[in-house]
Order: C-alpha cells, then structure tokens, then sequence
C-alpha cells in the first residue's frame, strides 16, 4: 500500500529569508506501508485448495472404480504364480535347477521375499480397489456377476490369495495360519462353484452351452489350486473332493468349447490371449494331482502332455492373436500365468523323470515365463495411461441371440 506524505514546513527551516522560505520547494516522501493479510483470507485459501485436491482426488477414484473390474485380477494372478515358481526354482533341495547353484544361497530368500511382497503389494491393492467399488459402485459389481465374461474372473482374487498363501517363505503348510487363511479364500470359490455350476446344468439362458468361453476355465483352476493347497496341508479328502469337483466340470467345459458349440464369437478380438487358459487348467490339474497322490505319475503325466500339445498348437497360429496385439490391453497379462503354470508343471515332469529332455522343456518354459512377465510389466508401464479404458471388452461383449432361444 502507498500512501503520499507532505512534511511541515518547520522539518526544513533553515537560515534563509522569509521571501526563498517561501519560494522553497517542499518535497513529496513516499512510503510503502505493507499492511498485513489476515489469517481469515489465508484460511479461505487454503480451505479452496484443499476443497479442489478433495474433488480431483474424489474425481480419480470415482473413475477408478467405474473402469476396474475382477479381470484386473490377471496382474495379481501372474505375480503370484511367478513367485511360486521362482520358490520352486531356487529350491536347495530341487536337483533339477542346477543351473541356479552358482548363484550364492544367502541370496535365495532375499530374491522370494521381494518377489513376494511385490506380489502381495499389488494384490492389496487391487483387493482393496475393487472392495470400494462393490460398497459404492455395487450395480456394476453385480454387471459383472450376470456376464458371461465377467463372472469368471470373480474366481482370479480368491486364486491369488491361494497362491501367494502357498509361495510364502515362511509359513509352511502344517502351519495352523496357514491352514485358518486357507478356508478364508476358499471358501468364496466353493459358493462361486455352487452358484455357476449350478445355472450350467439347470434351464434358463445362463447353460454352459450358451456362456462357455476360454475364461470359463478359471472357474476350474481355483478348485484345483484349493485341492493342491489341502493336499499340501494333509488334508487328503478335502482335496480329493475339489480335485474331483473341478476335473468333472473341466471334462464338460472341455468337450462343449472343443466342439465349438458356444463359438469363439463370444469373445472379442481383444479378448483372445484368453485362449492361453486351455492349457493353464490341464497344467493345474497335473500338479494338483501330483500334490494328492505324493508323485508325479502316469495320469499327471498324460494332463501335462496335453497342456503341452494345446500349447504348441496356440503358438503355432500366431495370427489367431493378431488383432489383440494392436492395442495394450490389461488382457495382454492373460499371456503370462498359463505359462508360468504349464512351466511348473515342467519343473514336476523333470524332477520325475529325469534326462535331458525333460530338462530341456523345464528350461525353454521358465525363461519363457520369465521374459513374458517382464515384458508385460513394461508394456503396463509404458502404456499407463491405457490401462483402464473407457469401455473394457471384458464387460461389453454380448452373448450372441440363439442364447435366448434356449429354454
């Protein structure tokens, strides 16, 4: 603030006449006077800015929650089951992964905690997101209960909680905690089971010739990952019971996709990396039946070399993928856990029969997975911005119109 001050005339007396006192100039002082704000204005200011951080960030997550959905699931699921087989490969006591020893043991643990809590890192946060949007976007959540794409990646939390159960480093399957967290996430797949396995065999517009599709296997998967689980912990009924549960439903969800009676029409181009779940569900089954009957035998031999036979025949039809490529999708990530089951299911095979071979295909598969995932993390990195999309294929494919003509 400036304010203009005249002085008086006696502030500049000085000897000279009457007649130059009054010829003399005075001169203006100027002084700036700041004047303080008040503290009511600093707080109206401070109130507006954390009022507009409030919206934006309210605007954020209320975006978050309408565009996230279960299928986001495949990150976790890819994490974990990573996880899980760098604890399988940095085993002391595998003979097979000789080729690991070099690598000093003290550093063993350090490598699958980091893995592991990344995994677990990631999973929370997902666990959580999606937690919000089924207490303030419930509507959608049940959108995604009624889709035919959709309610199937309901099964992927429950899984990766499962698995990152299973690749901890500390706790071992005896462990009562181990045991007390295992019927907290199993649970939710045997309601699951009970409410879709339930509307495939009963009439209405929901039969398994009218919804199956590649992400149906998913469904399949958790009772497996739950009986390998058990079968670990000792429980030898409990396992036999999802085992058998999971593998009658894989029988017929197998034949119906097989012969093509629900069509690849029920998915969108973007969706076919999906099409790698043909092989995680045989791959799952051969080590959980090998988690039941103690060796890798005859019968999971014949599940593992089907998963290699679908494998083979999946990556020799490169154009089948084609469209998907073109744009990054988080459906990309549906590359990347198949994989790392089927090289699991390797790892079972080599330390059961043993020779080059065997040790060869364990190898070819783990760094597969390995390069698949590191590749996927960078795509999801340097395509952030893609990564939740105004319209997600996973919930906008319709089922075609014969589904409504069956009774």
């Amino acid at each position: 603030m400036s304010m203009r001050i005249i002085p008086a005339l006696d502030d500049f007396h000085t000897p000279n006449t009457d007649k130059e006192n009054q010829n003399a100039i005075i001169p203006d002082t100027d002084i700036m006077i700041e004047l303080p704000r008040s503290s009511s204005s600093e707080k109206r200011e401070d109130h507006s800015h954390a009022l507009l951080a409030f919206i934006g960030l309210r605007f954020i997550l209320s975006s978050m929650l309408t565009r996230i959905h279960a299928g986001y699931f495949r990150i976790s699921l890819s994490l974990c089951w990573e996880t899980l087989l760098w604890k399988t490969l940095l085993d002391p006591t595998n003979n097979e992964t000789k080729f690991l020893r070099h690598v000093p043991q003290m550093i063993y643990r350090p490598i699958l905690i980091f893995l592991w809590s990344f995994a677990l890192l990631v999973l929370v946060l997902l666990s959580l997101l999606y937690l919000l949007r089924c207490f303030f976007r419930f509507n959608l959540v049940k959108g995604e209960f009624v889709h035919h794409v959709g309610v199937n990646y309901l099964f992927a939390p429950w899984i990766s909680w499962l698995i990152l159960l299973e690749s901890h480093p500390f706790i071992a399957p005896k462990h009562v905690g181990f045991k007390a967290l295992w019927w907290v996430f199993a649970v939710p797949v045997i309601v699951l089971d009970v409410k879709i396995y339930g509307q495939w065999f009963t009439k209405g517009k929901r039969l398994l010739t009218a919804v199956a599709n590649p992400t149906s296997h998913l469904s399949v998967i958790g009772n497996l990952v739950g009986a390998r689980a058990a079968a670990k912990m000792g429980w030898q009924e409990v396992s036999v019971c999802l085992f058998s549960l999971g593998m009658v439903h894989y029988l017929v969800l197998f034949v119906t996709l097989y012969q093509r009676l629900s069509g690849s029409d029920r998915l969108p181009a973007m969706l076919r990396p999906v099409f790698f779940l043909f092989f995680a569900a045989p791959s799952m089954a051969s080590l959980a039946w090998a988690s039941i009957t103690g060796s890798f035998d005859t019968a999971s031999k014949m599940l593992f070399f089907l998963s290699l036979f679908l494998f083979t025949s999946l990556i020799c039809r490169p154009t089948l993928f084609k469209k998907s490529m073109r744009k990054f999708n988080v459906a990309w990530w549906a590359y990347s856990y198949p994989v790392t089951l089927l090289a699991l299911a390797s790892t079972r095979y080599a330390k059961e029969v043993k020779g080059k071979v065997p040790h060869t295909i364990m190898l070819i598969l783990s760094s597969l997975s390995v390069l698949v995932i590191i590749a996927l993390l960078l795509s999801t990195a340097l395509y952030s911005k893609m990564l939740l999309p105004d319209e997600d294929p996973s919930l906008t494919a319709k089922l075609p119109k014969q589904s409504s003509r069956i009774v």
